[in-house]
């Protein structure tokens, strides 16, 4: 099984913040990169390690380093096309290197699962057929927008 790692899955493995709800999303987060990232083939794209060499936080190098071993996907000139498709239909922001690409990515590349915190665009069940009914479209396979907690068990959580 294919999973494409999205942004926010480096960054809160080194995340500082000790709100109580940032610490149990850095606790999953850990967990599954820890002890179920071995179960699947995990991809990441340029454009993630772009959005982390650009943030201005004091875990960057730690966060660009967890995937240095991790096979990037091409940008492929049909991803932006993709992109350019889901921006015209409202179902991502209209910033064509965010959500909307990482998006593009997992469906292009046929991932199983999207692994992301970011709710809000991805893993929202209240956008899920809204995703299914362009990517049927468009033609393209729908990965499942997933958060680490969906693959934790008892042990993890």
């Amino acid at each position: 099984m294919k999973i494409y790692v999205e942004t926010s899955i480096p960054s809160y493995y080194h995340e500082l913040r000790t709100d109580p709800e940032i610490v149990v999303l850095k606790n999953w987060t850990q967990h599954w990169w820890d002890f179920k990232r071995e179960e699947f083939d995990i991809f990441t794209s340029e454009a993630v390690i772009r959005e982390l060499e650009n943030g201005d936080y004091p875990t960057k190098a730690d966060a660009l380093s967890l995937l240095k071993d991790i096979p990037i996907l091409v940008i492929e000139p049909p991803v932006a096309e993709i992109v350019e498709a889901y921006i015209q239909h409202h179902l991502m922001p209209a910033n064509p290197a965010g959500d909307a690409l990482h998006l593009a990515l997992a469906s292009y590349y046929r991932c199983d699962f999207l692994l992301t915190w970011n709710c809000k665009h991805l893993a929202n069940a209240n956008k899920f057929a809204h995703v299914q009914r362009l990517n049927v479209l468009l033609g393209l396979y729908n990965p499942r927008l997933v958060t680490p907690l969906e693959f934790l068990d008892e042990e993890g959580l």
